[in-house]
């Protein structure tokens, strides 16, 4: 009986297991929430049409560094404007992780982008677009955004030529966490892990 008390105390002083995945629930999709030094900070899905056809599921990373630090001014204060504009602009780690739900073509995947980023550099814009490529369900675009507001892209996989423009690579996070995003529900859902990520 004293084995079998010492056992439970024990058990109970373990601390609970760290969750390594998170699972998009209307979609099913699995990330992982950890990649490197960043933290999964919320996932979403974005939707077209009436219908509300499922086109992505789309994860944001955000760096531990910036949690702790240039973020953590915010706690208790997450669904400010001003902690979105933070997000937006800080000059730190963070990634867009993209996970295609359907089959899209390059020129589908390029409109899109051009019709959310109507006010940016047209140069800019025309270089990020050339690095799109036709997607198949169940591939990935990854979004970075690199200290010194380098936006770094790997489009199914293929790196490409980082853009060295901070009010670009703004923009680009802007679609999904700006005053007008893309879809309301995934600017609140890319934060849903905030308040026990910013404590």
């Amino acid at each position: 009986m004293i084995a079998a008390a010492l056992v439970a105390l024990l058990g109970l002083q373990q601390p609970p297991a760290i969750e390594e995945e998170i699972v998009e629930p209307r979609t099913g999709v699995h990330f992982t929430t950890r990649q490197g030094d960043l933290s999964l900070l919320g996932v979403g899905v974005r939707t077209k049409s009436i219908f509300r056809i499922k086109v992505y599921t789309i994860g944001l990373y955000v760096a531990d560094a910036a949690l702790a630090g240039p973020l953590a001014v915010h706690k208790g204060k997450l669904d400010a404007p001003e902690f979105y504009r933070d997000l937006v602009w800080g000059d730190f780690e963070k990634q867009i992780n993209m996970r295609f739900l359907r089959d899209v073509t390059r020129e589908q995947v390029q409109q899109n982008f051009r019709e959310s980023l109507p006010q940016v550099n047209p140069a800019r814009l025309d270089v990020f677009a050339s690095h799109m490529i036709a997607m198949k369900a169940g591939q990935e675009y990854v979004i970075r955004w690199a200290p010194g507001g380098i936006l770094e892209t790997s489009f199914g996989g293929q790196p490409n030529t980082p853009i060295a423009d901070k009010d670009f690579a703004a923009a680009v996070f802007g679609i999904w966490l700006g005053e007008t995003p893309i879809q309301v529900d995934i600017k609140r859902d890319l934060v849903s892990r905030a308040p026990l990520l910013i404590h």
